[in-house]
């Protein structure tokens, strides 16, 4: 049974070396959401979630997890209740996909645990949901960037933890399997119960899918919450610098971004 656990950030800095990236920001995750980062090349959402996710100190503030500082916490308590996808993750070399994917029960063991016919079925019930259980046996390094990426989403999901963060889960994929992640990673918010955050660049995608959107520009949040609410054209622009019309998406009913670009603004212009 999954439980909502908290997660925030208060006064939040956070860099590399002395180059500041997050500045002073304050966040609390919607519990049982599906919440999407979004904002322009190098505006901080990769790093605010790696801030998340307990893998970047921050110099200054914290992030809260049920109350407590994330990283004065044990690793493998936060492991328990919040799995991680970084962005361009590494696999050793030789490994399989099951195997791959059940280190995600790494977590689970406990220091005489050994592994069980539960860990089996978590294992399994990943393959499935990535549709890459037909490839268990098969090396992660022979695989496709597409199926690369399925199997390390895989691997998280193996880790049954109430709390998920994934950062651009979608690179590599074709627009089929983009969907096919989204509608995953809704199923586990709207049936699962789980929290979910997802750094994204596709905007379109973010509004369809997102129950709160975080906008993001030069380490701060521009605006967040319902994607019908805060996506406008006024805000399009100053985070992405884009001049865009909004649409209703006739699927979804939620913000459709149309670019104009500069070839086509005399034309716009012109109706």
């Amino acid at each position: 049974m999954t439980r909502n656990h908290q997660l925030m950030a208060a006064g939040l800095h956070l860099g590399y070396a002395e180059r500041e990236i997050v500045t002073d920001l304050n966040l609390t995750v919607p519990a049982g959401k599906l919440t999407v980062i979004v904002g322009a090349n190098a505006c901080g959402k990769s790093t605010l979630l790696r801030g998340l996710a307990r893998l970047l100190q921050p110099s200054r503030g914290a992030v809260y997890l049920d109350g407590k500082p994330i990283h004065q916490m044990p690793t493998r308590e936060v492991a328990t209740l919040l799995g991680v996808l970084p962005q361009s993750p590494i696999a050793p070399e030789a490994i399989t996909v099951a195997d791959l994917v059940g280190r995600g029960r790494y977590p689970h063991q406990g220091w005489f645990r050994r592994w069980t016919s539960e860990d089996d079925a978590a294992v399994a019930q990943a393959l499935s949901a990535t549709d890459m259980a037909a490839f268990a046996d098969r090396p992660v390094d022979e695989l496709s960037g597409g199926q690369r990426q399925r199997v390390w989403i895989a691997m998280a999901l193996a880790q049954q933890t109430d709390l998920l963060l994934l950062d651009e889960p979608t690179t590599f994929l074709d627009i089929n399997h983009q969907v096919e992640v989204l509608d995953l990673l809704t199923d586990l918010v709207k049936t699962g119960g789980r929290t979910v955050v997802v750094v994204l660049h596709d905007l379109n995608l973010a509004c369809r899918y997102a129950d709160h959107i975080v906008a993001m520009k030069s380490g701060t949040i521009i605006a967040e919450g319902q994607p019908n609410e805060i996506i406008t054209e006024a805000v399009v622009h100053d985070v992405f610098h884009l001049t865009a019309h909004i649409l209703r998406d006739p699927v979804s009913n939620t913000p459709l971004i149309i670019p104009v670009g500069r070839h086509h603004v005399a034309k716009v212009t012109a109706r």
